[in-house]
């Protein structure tokens, strides 16, 4: 503990006087300082004794004495130690008065009492707490040190949370709460997400404080939140939660407890690199066609993964202006999410794209929309074993060239299969085909010279039966066969041509007008 003007008077060397404001003795003393201005407050920080001799002050003076107590008071001095046997023998009763009415200690101070003395006795005292707390903060370096090493982080959440009389949680490289000591402060973690995700935006090391114990109609607790990591590579966050501000050795002990998780989480991403290439690995074998050697270089790591259905998915920034880093962040998301489901995860980068193996119906896939940030595209094939990896990476490649053209961040292979293939063909170069490869038709019947636009496609919805097709256009069989000569003049293409057909009727679908 920090000294404080009891532990002042219990001082037998000091022989000093409680004379006023004995109700606030409890008050911690930063400093002690002597001054004989009349005004001493601009060169106060607050939290000094301010031991004076009344030099320059009338003492004796209710006004004076009331206005420099008021100024003292407003700058946060502890208290006020009075030299008698100097200038007075007593304490003047105006100052005595005017201490009592404001409520600042007053202590009287003996003429065989030096004020050194006292300055002396407050910065032993200080210097002892320091030790104090800084001893007490290496033995809690050590505690954390053995609990970390020896359990891992939920261990050392449970200690620092003991250590420091409140509770602590550790968010992952997503913000998402994954261990929390006591139990129950889980649920008060998870209401700071957002604030862990505002901390998240900001290079490591920051740190902000959240709540304000006993201020506020709510309060529930005073919570720092520390992040992890280094540079821009933000890890995780630490929130601790007190009921008042951290003293020195709760705050050596936070520090290390930041050290240590940030040392876990730099080995973790060691450890990722690591598994990154060997999923890279494995992911090559089986686009070449071996899953039995991908089976045995998967091993326990991804091993489980490949017994079951999976599903592949394949991410790429939407735009060059993509923010860099958007697809390892994708990438952590997916892999904690993995990780809190105990799914195996196969996140490779590829290139400018990221190539994930994940469960089919298992909690990663089932994160892809909230986890996907905006300026991505991906897409998902439909589930797959080992053998058929090469068909799904096409697969996949194909949701997201649509996803692309539909400005959609996420495609589903299953969305291809069972929709429509004409949105598929919303693309300017197939409009621009088939604005080309009719472009004649139109300007011929702009002309005003006959319906060609129209009687090719009732033709075509009717699979060349000229009777039905004349029957819907209201004309003549002949007329339609006409028509239908001049289709094959103007284009130079012949109907009979069932690939020509084709593409007529795709590209009117097309250009509908």
């Amino acid at each position: 503990m920090p000294p404080t003007l009891a532990s002042l008077v219990q001082h037998s060397a000091l022989h000093l006087t409680v004379r006023a404001g004995e109700d606030r003795l409890r008050t911690p003393v930063r400093w002690a300082h002597a001054s004989e201005l009349a005004d001493p407050v601009p060169y106060m920080e607050g939290g000094e004794l301010l031991l004076v001799t009344a030099t320059t002050l009338d003492a004796e003076d209710p006004r004076a004495m009331t206005a420099y107590v008021r100024r003292l008071v407003g700058a946060g001095v502890a208290g006020l130690g009075f030299a008698v046997g100097v200038n007075y023998d007593d304490v003047p009763d105006a100052l005595l008065t005017a201490a009592r009415v404001e409520g600042l200690p007053l202590l009287e101070v003996p003429r065989r009492t030096p004020f050194l003395a006292i300055s002396k006795a407050v910065s032993a005292a200080i210097s002892a707490d320091q030790y104090r707390a800084v001893t007490a903060g290496f033995e809690a370096q050590r505690e954390l040190t053995r609990a970390a090493l020896a359990d891992g982080p939920a261990a050392l959440l449970t200690r620092l949370a003991a250590y420091v009389d409140g509770w602590a949680a550790l968010y992952d490289a997503t913000g998402a709460v994954v261990a929390a000591a006591p139990e129950w402060a889980a649920r008060r973690a998870a209401r700071l997400m957002a604030d862990v995700d505002r901390l998240r935006e900001r290079p490591a090391p920051a740190s902000v404080v959240v709540g304000d114990p006993g201020h506020g109609e709510g309060a529930e607790d005073r919570v720092e939140l520390q992040s992890l990591g280094t540079g821009r590579r933000v890890g995780g966050a630490l929130a601790v939660g007190t009921g008042a501000a951290l003293g020195t050795a709760e705050r050596y002990a936070v520090h290390s407890a930041v050290a240590l998780l940030t040392l876990t989480t730099a080995r973790s991403r060691a450890l990722q690199e690591a598994e990154q290439r060997l999923g890279a690995a494995v992911l090559t074998m089986l686009l070449s066609g071996q899953p039995d050697h991908a089976r045995s270089v998967a091993g326990e790591l991804y091993g489980g993964l490949l017994d079951a259905p999976f599903r592949l998915l394949i991410a790429e920034p939407e735009s060059d202006s993509t923010e860099p880093g958007t697809l390892e962040a994708l990438s952590d998301a997916l892999e904690a999410a993995g990780a809190r489901a105990g799914e195996a995860v196969l996140a490779v980068p590829d290139g400018e794209r990221l190539a994930v193996l994940a469960v089919d119906g298992g909690a990663v896939v089932a994160s892809l929309s909230a986890a996907a940030p905006d300026d991505v595209v991906i897409g998902l094939s439909a589930p797959t074993g080992p053998i058929a990896v090469g068909g799904a990476y096409k697969q996949a490649e194909a949701a997201l060239s649509v996803a692309r053209r539909r400005g959609r961040v996420l495609v589903e292979h299953e969305e291809l299969a069972a929709g429509s293939i004409l949105p598929l063909l919303a693309d300017d170069a197939v409009r621009a085909f088939a604005d080309g490869l009719l472009r004649a038709l139109y300007e011929h019947d702009a002309k005003g010279r006959g319906d060609l636009v129209a009687s090719l496609r009732a033709w075509l919805s009717r699979h060349g039966q000229w009777d039905a097709a004349a029957a819907d256009l209201g004309v003549h069989r002949h007329t339609l066969r006409y028509r239908m000569r001049r289709v094959e003049e103007i284009l130079g293409r012949s109907l009979d041509d069932p690939d020509v057909r084709m593409e007529l009727w795709l590209s009117l679908k097309t250009t509908d007008r």
